[in-house]
This record gives structure tokens, C-alpha cells and sequence, in this order.
């Protein structure tokens, strides 16, 4: 099948984040398994979803070194968007545009990615490629990570690798890291009328979303800053909350959630280890006063690491020769190359279609976006 025909076809599953990947996974599997490839998929802890990892050998048979090419398999929902037509049904209407949920974030670049193994498989490499597809990657990066821990415990080494994600095709060397959190205030029940015989979780969940916005504001005033980023300092916000059963009736619970993208530069935990000071030595000895056993619970729901791809590496160098790009590009958004850059893999960011058709209504990518990301992988896969 050509990248189109692929398209089709994974863009038909509904692998929203929410739901189970595996029939996609199953079916691309079958495909390289074909071929005579031997992929592997490294599920998650309930059998529900799972990456998957291929290795084309060299010529030679090896298959150590090389580039990965990586892609995640998960979208967003289209709940309450007004699309002109199937999101799960990819939609030629000869305007050179794809629609379909995911064609550009980022089922068009796994899709010329498996339209090309053929050719990847004829071509004599001196390395190996390797395809590298993940499971929630929308909702803060939670797959890849079971897919690259296998990677190690197997000790495949990979010389560097491109993630797939929407860029017109233009090399991105730099994003943010996000770092998502739950925190849960408990404190205790009573009569509105009895106010000091309760502890509000409420009232305590607002001071520690206050010192969080003050976090922010020193963020925003003082830096570090980097203006090659549209949002050039890191950024935290609190964006859900609920709390309370009654108008008349001291919160016992509170709960919200909160994230912040750090800058490359600025230290996650570090962050993170500020608000829980304050929770330790304010917060909490305030709330006990009130009431003994008042506790704040914060876990971490996602983390995923800024990128700083370095012009030096080898996958820096040869992607912005294909692509005959030299600009410096830095985005907002975050994506699973700084997992691969954690773990030693080099990584840049570069794939078909724009990140502002991205989560919207009548997504697309336009085909001659999948032609220049075919070009570019033919290129790269020769250059090995």
C-alpha cells in the first residue's frame, strides 16, 4: 500500500487515547510481520494497549546503531467538534487536503513510514531503522516509556532518531517539557455554622493554587527566558478543580489538577520541589492545627521531558541537510523526543503537516506533505 492507503487505514481506528490501541498495533504488526520482520510490542500493565518496536537489519543483518523512526498512535477526541465529515473515515474532497482524525498529529507520517518498508528493505543500508510506535502519547507521554525501557533491557543501541510529529516538514530542535499533577486536599466536614469545628479543603487547595500562581508570575517576571520559544519562559497553571457538597457545609475534599512546561533549561523537579515545601512547611501545619489528620496527596500523572537537541549530533546535522534547513527552530508543544534524548538516543522533531491543524475540527494534512515526508525518508534511510 501506498501512504495514502495506509492512511486510510489507520486513520479508520478510533484509537482515542481512551481507548485500546491494539487493532491498529495488531494490524501493523501483521504488515512488517510479512515481510519478514520480527516487531515486538511492550504493553501496558492491563493488556489494553501496547507499543511497538521493529527493527529493519542492515544489510549485513545488524541491527545495532541506526535511526529510529518514531510516532505515537493515540489521538484526541473529537467529542463536541463540528466536523463536515467522518473524523474516522479519511476524506479525500480534492482540495490536496486529507481530512481525517490524525492525519497530520501523527498518523500521515506512520503511515509513509509503513508505505516505504518495501523499500527500505531493498535498499543495501549499512544500518539498521527501526520503527518506534507508541500508546498515549496525548495524554502526557505515558507508553513510550515501557517501549524505550525494553529498548534498554534488550540493549539495542540506536544511533539517533526523528519523531514524526507535524512540522511542515521543518527540522524542531527544541520544545518544552510538561509535567502534569493531581493534588488532592483533605481536610473535614461541618456545619457552615460550626466553621471552626471543620477544616476546608477548599480554602487550603486556594492557598496552594495562589503560591502556584505566584510560581508563575516570578517565572514570567524574572526567566530564564529563551525568545526563540513564542512563550519564551516556563508557565505553570492550575486548570481543573471541584470540591464541596453543599452550600452550608464545610469541604472536606478538594481536588485539581495543575501542569507546568518548563523550559529545556529549567530543572521540573526543582519546581515541583518548591510547591511541595510550601505544602510541608505552611500549608500542612495549618491545616493540623485545625484538624489532626488533614493531609494534601500530590502525585504525578504525566511527566515528559523538555528537548535540546544539540546541532552537533549526527541527527541534527543529516536531517538538516535533507530538508536543506537551517533555521532554529524551538515550539511550546511537547512531544516523546525528549524521552529518547533522556535515554542517550540524539532526537529532532520533523514530519508531515502543520501542529495548527492539530486537536481541531476537520483535521488534515495535505498530500504533498506526505510526498515531501516519503522524500525525506527514502533520503534518510539512504544516507545509512
Amino acid at each position: 500500500m501506498d501512504s495514502i492507503a495506509w492512511l486510510h487505514k489507520l486513520v479508520a481506528f478510533d484509537t482515542t487515547s481512551r481507548h485500546s490501541n491494539l487493532h491498529l498495533i495488531e494490524t501493523v504488526r501483521d504488515a512488517l510481520a510479512a515481510q519478514g520482520l520480527q516487531p515486538w510490542l511492550a504493553s501496558n500493565a492491563e493488556g489494553t494497549k501496547a507499543n511497538l518496536f521493529c527493527t529493519l537489519p542492515a544489510q549485513d543483518g545488524g541491527a545495532q546503531g541506526g535511526i529510529a523512526l518514531s510516532g505515537h498512535t493515540d489521538v484526541v477526541p473529537v467529542d463536541g467538534q463540528d466536523w463536515a465529515s467522518d473524523p474516522f473515515t479519511l476524506t479525500d474532497k480534492g482540495d490536496g487536503r486529507l481530512y481525517g482524525r490524525g492525519a497530520c498529529d501523527m498518523k500521515g507520517f506512520i503511515a509513509a513510514a509503513m508505505a516505504l518498508v518495501p523499500e527500505f528493505l531493498a535498499m543495501p543500508r549499512a544500518k539498521p531503522l527501526h520503527l518506534a510506535f507508541s500508546y498515549d502519547e496525548e495524554v502526557g507521554c505515558a507508553g513510550a516509556p515501557r517501549m524505550l525501557a525494553e529498548v534498554q533491557a534488550r540493549g539495542i543501541r540506536i544511533d539517533g532518531c526523528v519523531v514524526g510529529e507535524p512540522t511542515s516538514m521543518k527540522p524542531v530542535v527544541a520544545h518544552k517539557g510538561i509535567n502534569l499533577y493531581r493534588c488532592r486536599v483533605h481536610g473535614r466536614a461541618a456545619h457552615s455554622s460550626l466553621t471552626p469545628r471543620g477544616c476546608n479543603a477548599i480554602e487550603y487547595a486556594a492557598r496552594l493554587i495562589c503560591h502556584i500562581r505566584d510560581l508563575a508570575d516570578a517565572q514570567r517576571a524574572q526567566g530564564p527566558f529563551d525568545e526563540l520559544f513564542d512563550v519564551p519562559f516556563t508557565t505553570l497553571t492550575t486548570n481543573q478543580i471541584s470540591g464541596g457538597i453543599a452550600v452550608n457545609t464545610i469541604p472536606a475534599a478538594c481536588e485539581f489538577s495543575y501542569e507546568f512546561r518548563n523550559l529545556p533549561s529549567v530543572a521540573a523537579d526543582e519546581l515541583q520541589a518548591q510547591i511541595q515545601r510550601h505544602v510541608q512547611s505552611d500549608l500542612l501545619p495549618r491545616m493540623q492545627r485545625e484538624y489532626a489528620e488533614a493531609r494534601i496527596d500530590i502525585e504525578t500523572v504525566a511527566s515528559a521531558p523538555g528537548l535540546q537537541a544539540s546541532e552537533q549530533a549526527a541527527i541534527t546535522q543529516l536531517v538538516r541537510a535533507l530538508t536543506r534547513d537551517g533555521d532554529v527552530r524551538k515550539v511550546a508543544y511537547g512531544t516523546e523526543a525528549g524521552l529518547f534524548q533522556a535515554i542517550g538516543i540524539p532526537t529532532v522533531v520533523c514530519g508531515p503537516g502543520s501542529i495548527e491543524q492539530a486537536h481541531k475540527p476537520d483535521e488534515y494534512v495535505e498530500k504533498d506533505q506526505l510526498r515531501l515526508c516519503e522524500d525525506f525518508l527514502r533520503q534518510l534511510a539512504r544516507a545509512l
